[in-house]
């Protein structure tokens, strides 16, 4: 059976989680195998969200996978374990962490937080403060990273304590005189080691067991979080996150060979949304961009920040699309537009007098960029019952076929609302 991966293809907040939970029903595995987000899953009148934890998660008989390709923070994931069964949600015999995942400790939280008082006057990169950017970096650096498998062996604590030593030192450069209180080592043991008695049940070499489920022809759908335009090698850098959130980083994050994967869904909001700073060629910082915020409640689902809205962006769209090797793409949040009037899609970029659809490699270049639009008449109808393509306003069918021929791909979903009910099906191949 094949192998689905489901990527964002813009800045994140695409509304994945929603296309996950959709199609995890016709699933055996669901695996989150890189970075962190926030998805919002609704199911009925309730409302899940989740930042580690597959989306898989809310249906019964899925095995959900942490892989190898995550950060984690161990009290997140129990926080989100706990709020699930208190919810009646309690497939804990279907969960498997990564025994090779990263784990954010202490020091990751502290150094976040003193790099971002320490940026210069420019634009903020974006992080969240959750000590994810530190912990990918301690990864790639070797000398302080530290495993969950780590936190089952006799060298642990010589292990934090050897970071501890290590980072008070770095944090009392970067910290104000007087404001910075030093680690404690056996204190975050003490913490960390009651984690790991907590989290015990769930540890498992899950590189092993997806390559025999892969082997052994189980459905398999790979969850992406945040958005192809965020890749920290083939996005908008700096003002990425911190791992391959495009297409090309499934097999690294989850171990599993691309020849498994045969199928890639792109998740694209009818219009443009990021967090953070960054060139943002098609942002509307005006009354059109605050009322598509306000209809589309476009605030952070962990964070609460607001974030920047604007139109439509086929030139990035096409461009994370082959990527990410798209097979078809799914337009989400198409509801929010209902009533915003006349509705832009930008088709081309001038840079310097010149106009080209090629998307920028750098930053400074996309800075530079003069989006080329074409305007399409809106709708005014209410569109959230809408239960097939037939149901929807001609306008609305135009605009989600003109988003399919600029792209280059077919559409196979619409999402008229946040619940799974409010999903149309336009292509089941």
């Amino acid at each position: 059976m094949p192998g689905t991966c489901v990527i964002g293809l813009q800045w994140g907040d695409e509304a994945k989680g929603k296309i996950v939970d959709l199609l995890t029903q016709q699933q055996d595995v669901v695996v989150r195998y890189q970075a962190n987000a926030g998805h919002t899953v609704v199911v009925g009148e309730d409302i899940y969200k989740l930042s580690l934890l597959p989306s898989g998660v809310l249906t019964s008989g899925v095995t959900c996978v942490i892989a190898g390709g995550v950060v984690l923070n161990p009290v997140k994931v129990i926080e989100e374990l706990d709020e699930l069964a208190s919810r009646g949600v309690e497939d804990s015999d279907n969960l498997l962490i990564s025994d090779r995942v990263h784990v954010i400790f202490p020091w990751h939280f502290a150094e976040d937080k003193a790099l971002d008082q320490n940026t210069s006057d420019g634009e903020n990169i974006g992080t969240t403060q959750r000590g994810i950017g530190p912990c990918y970096r301690d990864k790639v650096g070797r000398a302080y990273a530290v495993r969950l498998g780590d936190l089952y062996r006799d060298t642990f604590r010589d292990q934090v304590r050897h970071n501890v030593e290590a980072k008070n030192a770095v944090l009392a450069s970067m910290v104000p005189n007087g404001e910075f209180k030093p680690l404690d080592a056996e204190a975050i043991c003490d913490q960390y080691l009651a984690y790991a008695e907590r989290l015990k049940p769930y540890v498992a070499d899950t590189t092993e067991y997806l390559l025999s489920a892969a082997e052994a022809g189980k459905r398999i759908l790979f969850e992406g979080a945040q958005g192809a335009l965020l890749d920290v090698d083939h996005g908008t850098y700096p003002f990425v996150t911190s791992s391959n959130s495009s297409g090309v980083g499934v097999s690294n994050g989850s171990g599993v060979p691309a020849r498994y994967i045969n199928k890639v869904i792109g998740i694209v909001k009818a219009y443009t949304t990021r967090v953070g700073g960054g060139p943002f060629p098609v942002e509307q910082d005006n009354e059109i961009g605050q009322l598509i915020r306000d209809q589309g409640n476009e605030y952070g689902t962990v964070t609460k920040r607001p974030r920047r809205c604007g139109w439509l962006d086929t030139v990035a769209v096409r461009y994370t699309s082959r990527l990410s090797g798209v097979d078809s793409i799914c337009v989400m949040l198409l509801d929010v537009l209902s009533g915003v009037g006349d509705l832009k899609i930008c088709t081309s970029y001038k840079i310097d007098g010149k106009e080209t659809q090629q998307f920028p490699s750098h930053t400074d270049d996309l800075r530079r960029v003069e989006p080329v639009y074409e305007t399409l008449p809106g709708w005014d109808e209410d569109i959230t019952q809408a239960t097939s393509l037939e149901d929807l306003p001609a306008n609305a069918r135009a605009y989600m076929n003109r988003i399919s021929e600029l792209v280059g791909v077919p559409l196979e979903f619409v999402s008229v609302g946040p619940a799974r009910s409010q999903t149309i099906q336009v292509n089941s191949e």
